[in-house]
């Protein structure tokens, strides 16, 4: 894999959020010009990949949303199991507070949403499109903050992203899989024991991996199954420790490789290709329909109720404890972040809604309450930590 620049732009936290920024503005700004027509015959050109009798055959915004998409979910798999085996979440006490506070950032947006749509059947279809944060969106947003941010409140925040995460995958595995081909999925199946016996022999090369990977990823778009949860199996089947004591961890290398190509290149993409709202066919409906009303609500209501809720029920109960150098205030602010759903909730909105008639509705109520959970956060969190500059030792600001 080649390697990427290396800019002091690139390795600045809110680099990553900037440039999604950037791409989500693009592509509403190329959708309502002249241009527009050339940014929607871009989307749906198709492209092909035959071999034989097998062809895989899509229009680029699917390629997007399945193929690159994949890599983004092996890059959160990847973060996912190195944190639950030696991170943030290997103990119950370490992971208490942000997974309760994570149940409440999913449960309470989906409750929200449900009051304004539980009527009609097919808007329920997009009941978890606000449970969902972008964790390099909130991240980006709290390292504008610089160092007035204390290291257990990055914790906090990426750890309860994290747990989000893997709620989200859970989710899309269980309510958006189609009719199953078992023929496929027997494939996808054989596919994924090869890779725990690659992990099994010891064997620390990704390129093993990475080929039976892709494999499994079309046996997994063929089944019926979404193909991006393909990048969550090969991800737990990537060794993090090398057996030999050679002190070598394929996963930390994979991740640190894979990071700056997910964070400048497939979610700009993503949020190109899915950010786009064409405003001259807005109707009423989609600015202040149940649909984007319920999204855009969830996500800013239904986040800071359930985690700062949660998160302060949870502690005054004694279940787990609160970080002595973070205020509520401050913990309130995360919250406030956390509604920032941005390309996880188009993710799920893509898969929620087929046609395209609700597509509108879905990116104005992902936009909405991303911009207000954004704006909202980082005022509250000026607030909450003006005065409160951090001096971290070196190592302790590289763990952050």
């Amino acid at each position: 894999m080649p390697k990427m620049p290396s800019f002091a732009f690139i390795k600045h936290e809110a680099a990553g959020g900037i440039i999604l920024l950037m791409a989500a503005a693009l592509a509403l700004a190329l959708d309502n010009s002249p241009l527009a027509w050339a940014y929607d015959s871009l989307l749906s050109t198709t492209l092909a990949v035959e071999v034989g009798e097998l062809a895989v055959r899509k229009p680029l915004l699917l390629w997007i949303n399945d193929g690159l998409m994949a890599v983004f979910f092996l890059l959160v798999g990847l973060e996912i199991k190195r944190e639950i085996i030696e991170g943030r979440l290997s103990s119950l006490r370490q992971s208490a507070l942000p997974l309760l506070a994570a149940i409440g950032g999913m449960s309470v947006p989906a409750v929200i949403y449900t009051l304004f749509n539980h009527s009609d059947a097919e808007a329920m279809r997009g009941w978890a499109v606000p449970v969902a944060t972008d964790i390099a969106f909130a991240l980006g947003m709290l390292a504008l903050l610089g160092s007035r941010v204390p290291v257990s409140l990055k914790v906090f925040l990426m750890a309860l992203a994290i747990i989000d995460d893997l709620g989200a995958i859970a989710i899309i595995a269980l309510f958006f899989t189609e009719d199953l081909s078992m023929v496929a999925l027997a494939l996808a199946g054989i596919c994924l024991a090869v890779l725990f016996a690659l992990n099994r022999l010891g064997v620390l090369q990704t390129a093993p991996y990475v080929l039976v990977g892709i494999v499994m990823w079309v046996c997994v778009l063929k089944s019926g199954v979404h193909a991006t949860l393909a990048g969550v199996a090969i991800a737990l089947a990537i060794p993090l420790k090398a057996r030999d004591g050679s002190g070598k961890s394929p996963l930390k290398s994979l991740e640190h490789a894979l990071h700056p190509w997910v964070a400048f290149a497939v979610m700009p993409l993503f949020a190109f290709a899915n950010a786009g709202v064409n405003l001259s066919g807005v109707s009423h409906s989609d600015l202040l329909g149940p649909i984007p009303i319920g999204i855009a609500l969830g996500l800013f209501l239904g986040n800071q109720i359930g985690i700062f809720g949660f998160s302060y029920a949870s502690v005054r109960l004694g279940i787990c404890e609160k970080p002595a150098d973070i205020g509520w205030p401050a913990i309130y602010g995360v919250s406030l972040l956390a509604g920032i759903g941005f390309t996880m909730s188009l993710f799920i909105g893509t898969l929620a809604f087929a046609s395209p008639e609700h597509a509108t509705a879905v990116r104005v109520g992902v936009l909405a309450g991303s911009t207000m959970s954004a704006i909202a956060g980082l005022l509250v969190l000026r607030l909450a930590l003006r005065g409160n500059e951090v001096h971290q030792p070196a190592a302790q600001a590289r763990a952050a």
